[in-house]
């Protein structure tokens, strides 16, 4: 089982007392020669599978809406008019 600690009880000394160059000395000699890499760096070198065929042009005709469709007020998509929550509402049952 742990034990408690007292939260109030006065702190003891701090064992060794280190000078400032001391510790930075010490600090300077632990760090590490890592270099950072920029996440876009890694993110250039990255391939997507099936990234050769982002080079072909996508086309699509776009319809406009239709008389017996709506637009829902609250996910934007066009819907007939079948699917609205009430006949005066404009939201969706999806969204209802």
């Amino acid at each position: 089982m742990a034990s408690t600690t007292d939260y109030d009880a006065p702190r003891s000394p701090i064992a060794g007392d280190d000078s400032l160059e001391e510790l930075q000395a010490r600090r300077a000699s632990t760090q590490s020669a890592t270099v950072d890499i920029d996440e876009l760096d890694l993110a250039e070198n990255f391939e997507l599978p099936g990234a050769e065929q982002l080079d072909e042009e996508l086309t699509m005709t776009v319809v406009p809406m239709q008389a017996d469709e709506f637009r829902c007020s609250r996910c934007f998509l066009v819907q007939h008019r079948n699917q609205r929550a009430s006949a005066e509402s404009t939201v969706c049952r999806d969204c209802s």
